[in-house]
Order: C-alpha cells, then sequence, then structure tokens
C-alpha cells in the first residue's frame, strides 16, 4: 500500500517562549522536525507533507533540507489539529493510499510502531496510536472492546471506570486517504475552544460503521515537547539511548554520562571516547580510534588508529586517514591530512592538505584567510614544519621540504629545501640589566608620587 505522511508542525510553542517555531528546537543538535520526518522515512512515503504556520519560512526550509520533495501546507490560523491535517488535502490531491500523520514535537517514533500501525491498517478503516501511560493523568482514554477502539473519552468526561484506563491517546493516526478527508469534513467545532479536533473522527467514523482500532507502543515514544524543561528531558533521554546503542556496539565510553552525542554521530567498535567529548553534526569516527577528553568534532571524518585530543577542535570538512595524530588545542577546518601525519600541539590547520608522515610543529598557523577570501595551502609528504611557523596562504610545500622555527612563508618551497624566514638575532651585553634598573626607578618615582 502506497504511504504519505502528514506532519503536523504549525504549533507556535508558547511555552518555549522562544522566536524560534517549537518544532525546530534541537535534540541532540537536529531540530524535532526532522527526528520526526526520519521516523516516518521508514515508511518509504510516497508523499510528505508538513503543515506549517508560525515561523512557516524557517519550518519549510529545514524540512525541505532534509526531503527535498517535502510538500508544504500552511495553517494560516490554529484552528485545532483537524483543521490542520484539513490544510494537507491540496498537496494530497489525486493521492490513493494511506495517510499517515504524526506530530512534529514527537521525535522518538520507532520505525517498528509504525510499521505495525500500517500493517493494522490493512484490516481497520481506522488505526490510533495509543500509549501505556505510567500516570494516565488527563490524557484522553482509548476504550476499548476486544479489537475494536469505542471511542476516545477525555478525562473531564471520563467516568471514575474509564479514569482507569492506562492506554491514552497519542494522537497519531493512520487512515485512507479519501475516508480521513470524509471523516475531517464531518469534524465540527462545539466546544469550549471553538477548535476541529482530530480525536473526534474515532466517533464519527463508528457512526459510519467503520473498523476503528489502536495499536499499542510504550510511552515514550510518543513524548511530547512543550517547554524547555521537556526539550532537555527529551535530549537526556536521547543520549541515554544513543550512549547504550555504542556500548553495546563494542565502543568504549569511558565516563559515558559526560559523552554528547549528535543524532546522526556514527562510531566504530573498539574506539575509545574519553570524558567530556562533544559531537556535533556529521561525525563518523572509524573503529579503533582514540578521542581524548575535552575534544570537540563536527562535520568531519576520523580513520582508523586515528588520535584526537584531549581538547582537539575538528571543524566541518576535515579528514583525517589512518594512524594520524591531531593533539591538545590544535583545530583544523576544512583539512585533509594524511596517513601517518601529525599535527600535536596548539596549531590551526584550516584550508589546507597535509602529507603522508609530515610533522606540523606547535603553533604552526595557515593563514587562510585575507579577510576576504579563504586560500589553500598544500603541504606535501614528509615534510617537517617548524615550530611557529606562518604559513600565509596561497602557498605550498613540497615532498620533503623543512622550515625553520618562526618562519613566515609567503612564498613556494620546492622538495628537499629549508625555508627560512626571520630576523638575524642580536645580544646586547649589559643592556637587561641597565633596562632592568631603568624601569625599577621609573617605578619607585611613581609610588613616591602617589
Amino acid at each position: 500500500m502506497t504511504t504519505a505522511l502528514v506532519i503536523l508542525a504549525a504549533g507556535k510553542g508558547t511555552r518555549m517562549n522562544s522566536d524560534t517555531p517549537k518544532v525546530l528546537h534541537p535534540i541532540a543538535q537536529t531540530p524535532m522536525l526532522v527526528h520526526t520526518m526520519r521516523a516516518g522515512a521508514v515508511l518509504s512515503p510516497a508523499r510528505t507533507v508538513i503543515v506549517t504556520g508560525h515561523g512557516s519560512e524557517a519550518v519549510a526550509k529545514v524540512a525541505q533540507v532534509e526531503d527535498e520533495n517535502a510538500q508544504i501546507a500552511v495553517q494560516d490560523e490554529q484552528l485545532g489539529t483537524a483543521h490542520a491535517v484539513a490544510q494537507a488535502r491540496d498537496a494530497l490531491n489525486g493521492f490513493e493510499g494511506d495517510v499517515v500523520v504524526l506530530y512534529g514535537d514527537t521525535p522518538f517514533l520507532q520505525p517498528e510502531t509504525l510499521e505495525k500501525m500500517i500493517e493494522v491498517r490493512a484490516k481497520n478503516d481506522l488505526v490510533i496510536l495509543g500509549f501505556e501511560a505510567a500516570d494516565p493523568a488527563r490524557y484522553g482514554r482509548l476504550v476499548m472492546n476486544g479489537e475494536n477502539l469505542e471511542r476516545i473519552v477525555e478525562y473531564k468526561d471520563a467516568s471514575d471506570e474509564e479514569r482507569a484506563i492506562t492506554l491514552c491517546n497519542s494522537g497519531l493516526l493512520a487512515c485512507d486517504a479519501q475516508t480521513l478527508f470524509a471523516l475531517i469534513d464531518a469534524v465540527g467545532n462545539d466546544n469550549a475552544s471553538g477548535e476541529y479536533y482530530l480525536p473526534d473522527v474515532v466517533e464519527i467514523a463508528r457512526n459510519r460503521g467503520l473498523s476503528v482500532t489502536a495499536v499499542a507502543c510504550d510511552e515514550a515514544q510518543t513524548l511530547g515537547v512543550n517547554s524547555r524543561a521537556d526539550l532537555a528531558a527529551a535530549d537526556t533521554i536521547f543520549q541515554s539511548r544513543a550512549r547504550a546503542e555504542l556500548l553495546n556496539s563494542g565502543v568504549t565510553l569511558m565516563a559515558p554520562e559526560t559523552v554528547y552525542l549528535a543524532a546522526d554521530t556514527v562510531i566504530g567498535r573498539d574506539t575509545v571516547i574519553e570524558p567530556n567529548v562533544v559531537f556535533g553534526p556529521g561525525v563518523t569516527i572509524e573503529s579503533g580510534a582514540t578521542i581524548r577528553a575535552f575534544s570537540h568534532l563536527e562535520g568531519c571524518h576520523v580513520s582508523r588508529g586515528a588520535v584526537v585530543g584531549p581538547y582537539a577542535r575538528l571543524r566541518p570538512g576535515t579528514e583525517l586517514a589512518e594512524n594520524t595524530r591531531i593533539g591538545n588545542f590544535v583545530e583544523t577546518k576544512n583539512a585533509q591530512i594524511a596517513e601517518g601525519a601529525k599535527v600535536n600541539h596548539l596549531s590551526y590547520i584550516g584550508d589546507a592538505s597535509v602529507g603522508a608522515a609530515t610533522n606540523i610543529g606547535a603553533g604552526t598557523i595557515t593563514c587562510n584567510y585575507d579577510g576576504v577570501m579563504k586560500h589553500q595551502t598544500t603541504i606535501g609528504e614528509n615534510v617537517f614544519v617548524g615550530s611557529n611557523t606562518m604559513l600565509v596562504a596561497p602557498v605550498s610545500l613540497g615532498d620533503g621540504a623543512m622550515t625553520a622555527t618562526g618562519t613566515v612563508v609567503t612564498r613556494d618551497v620546492e622538495p628537499d629545501a629549508l625555508a627560512v624566514a626571520r630576523s638575524k638575532q642580536e645580544n646586547k651585553p649589559g643592556y637587561a640589566r641597565k633596562l632592568f634598573e631603568m624601569l625599577m626607578a621609573k617605578k619607585a618615582r611613581r609610588n613616591k608620587g602617589a
């Protein structure tokens, strides 16, 4: 059966107290909306419709970066969840298949849950996703009669017997497109809020003789985010799960609770991650690498046997080949470091390529930015770059070349050549003593005057 996703992402999220649309707030450095889209992608949807409202342009931009074929439907007035789904009608014009309605602020849905909803939908007209609540509180209750969902009862309208039910409504559903929009057309707004509520389709479907049932999942999958506290709690849940998965896959986390992962972090087995390491988006670590304490990695690839840190920063575009070494207080950006090369101390290597077995001395800087343009530095194989070398790009160092300590390199260095560019040292006998005596006398006069 062909499937379409309708993801509701129109809410402002007033309790977030933010100018940013609620669904764009990040969990593991990825917007909640993207988490939902990736969860839904397991169904290989033929169409994906994002219903936007508050901050529509920003939400649409994020959605279409994730899926360039995502369609946008705008809910100009937020008149309830049924009204929001109705805005997707034009985008689904001519679509024949199942529609799965998701929420952009429920990022933890698991693939097996969505697959189960589609499987059960094949035998029923309408499927609601429920969850077993540890504390049902004021959630709407799903009143079942065997396999049939009789009705959804809101807490305020429920009897004591109904309030004892722990199967609660998540708000997510699956239904044939034509049937879904026919049901929504019948939803009214005769309620205290004057809104059109999506759960009302259950009663309408039952009254029309349609088969309605529910699929249950664990409560964590339906966790919604409505406040900054919820966001922090959701991020904590994600991190705990992701760390556990890494440990189970053979990654050593020396202090798991101190390692912060992005949603797309990939780490191979037998890699060792020391305490207080932060992974930004787009990081892949091959097996057998070591990431030492207090390092920050983003948009980079680290090969087998590489050692990074401590206190290193790998920025986007960094590619580390096998058995490379990036040491303490080193920053790299858009840099390709070949096999066995070392950048050990207090250096910046940006917009550069470093050849195999090359050694970059402490304090080396690729001066890649002239205030307007970025320029490339090319360093060959088996090069020795002396400490405190400034490489003023664009510039290249040939294989086997060397730079003397403190050199400022402004033109290319041929292979096997030594580059020296620094002022001649002069020692002036007795000048240090004379200078200190002069300064001490000046300080004494100043203190006497005070």
